[in-house]
């Protein structure tokens, strides 16, 4: 049996499913006398939803037996995994909370990752051996799960500033919400132009020097509009890039979030273009009714459920697993120093709430902030800055 393909298949099913869903969860909110009680559209959108989880939990399970390791070791392992815990955790706050509005935003967010994350390769590779270990299904997918969780404090703390935050003139916090609405459409700008690429088979070779002084090859898929450390063109293509990178920054990775970015910006201003408006102001009417209180709640809750989740999974079992792997418990590799930033953000923001009253528009800033280190330390870290943790 191929369980490889068998686990590609499921995956398709779990995307279709959540995208599904998220019209039955537009039809739930349009009904202006049932903005947060439970109707016949949001009870299919649940279940769909329910469905697509199932068929996700189903593509984690056979790739898992495929690989004969958990499939949380590469990039598109890890990100499908967090989309579909961030599912999973959006299931079971909404049958505490019954609000329609969070599935209509929270799923678009599972989607993007999971678009995101197919951009990767997905070949299934061997384990190398320091990743032979339980600590890596242990330690990964605690972490992984801790974030979903608190990712979900962002969708709320996301539809509590487009319903509060006044957009018929502009202001610093209009300005903010539009910028964080651009970088969610930068990841579909990832997707175009990585899919753009590719339909055009480009490539672009170059020599380069690591950081240990030693001459290494890459091949770009891009056009390289920055470059590698000390880099050396040696291919055919007449593109040379605009600047070299430290040996510490991997070029690669950052000349497509750069695309990615340039992608997004074309991608927020044809939405513009034919919304004849800003997207936070398009996206108003659709929240007016949900009650702020319960969006200030949920977001609350999340963080409270998610905090200590992520810290154990991202802090204690991670230094458990760096003593044995590397004879200490703490290194200040870029991938560390990041979790601790997470960590101390977020300790912030429980103190901030709950011994400061910081509720309402200022626990949403919060929850959106903690968003933004969670995804710079989900692209960032992981592709741009070389360390330990870095995947390929």
């Amino acid at each position: 049996m191929d369980y490889a393909s068998i686990s590609s298949n499921l995956l398709y099913v779990a995307f279709i499913a959540y995208l599904v869903a998220t019209f039955f969860f537009g039809g739930a909110i349009r009904d202006k006398r049932a903005a947060q009680k439970k109707t016949k559209w949001a009870t299919f959108g649940i279940a769909v939803t329910i469905i697509g989880f199932i068929a996700q939990i189903g593509y984690f399970i056979t790739r898992w037996i495929a690989s004969g390791h958990a499939p949380v070791s590469n990039l598109f392992e890890f990100t499908t995994f967090f989309g579909m815990m961030l599912v999973g955790a959006f299931i079971v706050i909404y049958f505490i909370y019954r609000l329609s509005m969070l599935g209509l935003f929270a799923l678009p967010v599972a989607l993007l990752i999971i678009a995101y994350a197919s951009m990767f390769p997905t070949e299934i590779t061997p384990l190398i051996p320091a990743l032979q270990t339980n600590w890596l299904h242990i330690h990964v997918t605690t972490a992984a799960t801790g974030e979903a969780v608190l990712s979900i404090s962002f969708v709320a703390g996301l539809i509590y500033l487009i319903k509060t935050i006044d957009q018929s003139k502009r202001n610093k916090k209009a300005f903010w919400l539009e910028f964080i609405l651009y970088t969610l459409i930068s990841t579909l700008g990832f997707v175009a132009v990585t899919l753009t690429f590719n339909a055009a088979h480009y490539e672009s070779s170059f020599n380069w020097v690591n950081k240990s002084g030693e001459q290494e090859q890459v091949v770009y898929h891009m056009v390289p509009l920055v470059g590698p450390h000390q880099s050396e063109w040696t291919d055919g293509n007449d593109i040379q890039p605009l600047i070299d990178m430290p040996a510490i920054i991997n070029a690669k990775k950052l000349n497509t979030v750069i695309w990615s970015l340039a992608g997004g910006f074309v991608l927020y201003w044809l939405i513009r273009l034919i919304l004849r408006k800003r997207i936070g102001a398009a996206l108003q009417p659709l929240v007016k009714q949900v009650n702020s209180d319960l969006l200030d709640e949920v977001s609350y809750r999340a963080v409270a459920i998610g905090f200590p989740i992520f810290t154990l999974g991202a802090l204690i079992f991670a230094m458990i697993w760096a003593q044995m792997a590397w004879t200490r418990f703490w290194g200040w590799d870029p991938k560390e120093v990041w979790a601790l930033i997470t960590f101390l953000f977020y300790a912030a923001f429980l103190h901030l709430r709950l011994s400061k009253g910081w509720h309402g528009e200022k626990s949403a800033w919060l929850a959106v902030g903690g968003f933004a280190i969670i995804m710079f330390n989900l692209v960032a870290v992981n592709l741009i800055i070389a360390g330990l943790h870095s995947y390929a």
